[in-house]
Order: structure tokens, then sequence, then C-alpha cells
């Protein structure tokens, strides 16, 4: 990697411990089923190809301890579901993974880029109006990329770590159950981009001293674009809506 830049500014995260208004060991655990809309193209090197992506519903579980200790961050923890499958019948010749396969086939592609997202945050500003938090994110990714014509698969893994930055804010709405809030990991490094946004509303279904309950609607978008990482090229879309509940104890 010759350059990082992190898409989320963290300009005073060594002082924000002294931030953080949490009293009590805080621990949140949510799940989302998320309905996508994929798109895109993906390739070895010497050219990407497009495919017809199905569209399909993924999952998302989370979980995110906070304490009241300054200077060590807040820990999140997150699987994400990230699976589609594709269709297309070839224009022109096409190269993947050394494999040719020659113009008018039709092939099928399968692409599998599920990742854990392991989260270290600050707590900038914590109250009930407005909280922001700001950290890094590495993205764990054991990826699956592969085209298959009739019975046989021919594929790349991708493995490793993807560093992004992290920022999450909410704003509440005063003398009402709802909460709007806005997430994101985001990174640049050299032409490859890696974009997770998601913006949201959140409403109080149980408010008391044992737990809260909260459910969520939002709309998340994940954008992929790899230059020659691991041999892949790509330039992957999958976004849309969904539906969450979370536990605060």
């Amino acid at each position: 990697m010759k350059k990082l830049a992190i898409a989320a500014a963290l300009p005073t995260l060594l002082l924000a411990g002294t931030a953080q208004a949490d009293t009590f060991l805080g621990l949140y655990v949510g799940a989302q089923v998320w309905d996508t809309s994929n798109s895109g193209q993906f390739g070895s090197g010497n050219g990407n190809q497009g495919f017809d992506f199905t569209d399909e519903k993924q999952t998302s579980f989370y979980a995110a301890f906070e304490h009241p200790i300054p200077l060590l961050p807040n820990i999140k923890i997150r699987e994400n579901e990230l699976v589609t499958y594709g269709l297309t019948t070839l224009n022109q010749d096409f190269t993947f993974n050394g494999q040719v396969y020659s113009a008018n086939d039709t092939i099928n592609s399968y692409v599998d880029l599920s990742h854990t997202d392991l989260t270290l945050y600050y707590e900038l500003l914590d109250n009930d109006l407005v909280s922001l938090d700001l950290g890094l994110t590495g993205k764990k990714v054991d990826g699956w990329l592969s085209i298959r014509e009739g019975t046989y698969e021919n594929g790349i893994r991708s493995d490793g770590w993807v560093p992004t930055g992290y920022a999450h804010l909410r704003v509440g709405i005063p003398m009402t159950g709802f909460t709007l809030y806005g997430l994101a990991n985001a990174v640049s490094i050299d032409d490859s981009d890696v974009r997770d946004l998601e913006v949201g509303v959140e409403y109080r279904l149980v408010d008391s001293l044992a737990l809260d309950l909260h459910l969520q609607v939002g709309y998340r978008d994940i954008q992929i674009e790899l230059d020659d990482l691991d041999g892949i090229d790509s330039d992957l879309k999958f976004k849309g809506p969904y539906l969450g509940l979370e536990i605060h104890f």
C-alpha cells in the first residue's frame, strides 16, 4: 500500500476518552435483515465483465461493548453477509483467472464478500440529543469470486484485512421515541475504494432501567471498487432497505 486515505477524520482520538459519558458498562446487541439490489462487474486483471446479479436478502449481526475507562476504546464486532449470483451471455471473449470464455457463451458467476467488522471507537459526544462515535474498523474478508460454466467452477479467493475509518452519528428528536442516525465505514487505497454507508431511523419500543429495545428502519449502501487486489478487479454495488432490532442492556 503506497497511501492510505482514511475517509473519516479522527483528529481528537487520543483525547476522546475524557468525553465518554457512560458511567456503567453497556452492551448493545443487534440484528438486521437487508433486502439488497445488486449490480456491477468484476474480473482478474484483463478487463471486467458485467453480470445481471440477483437481488438477495442478507443478514447482519453485531455486538458492541462500551465502558467508562478513559483512553481505552470501546469495541464493536459485526458479521455481514454479502452474497449474490450473476448471469450473462458474453458479447466478446473474456479471460478470468487464466481461463478463456468465448463470445456467445452463457456463464454464471458467484460473489461472496461476506466479512467481519472489528471496530475500535471513542464516544466524542454522548447525550440524549446528540451522540458521535469515531474510530477505526478492520474488515476481515474471506471472499470468493467465481465463474461457473456447466459443472466447472473457476474461482479466486481474497483473504485479508481492509482498514477503514468509522463514524456513527445519532440525533434524537425531543419528546418522541425517535432517533435519526447515520453510520459510515470508508477507505481509499491507491485506486481501490471501499464504502459502507447506512442511514436510518430508530424507535424505542422499550425504555427501562433493565434494557432498551429499539426498532430500526434504514437504507444501506456498500460499494467495493478493487484495482488488482489479490488479482481481482471489481466495481460491485449492494444497496437497499433493511429492518433491524437492537437491545441495550
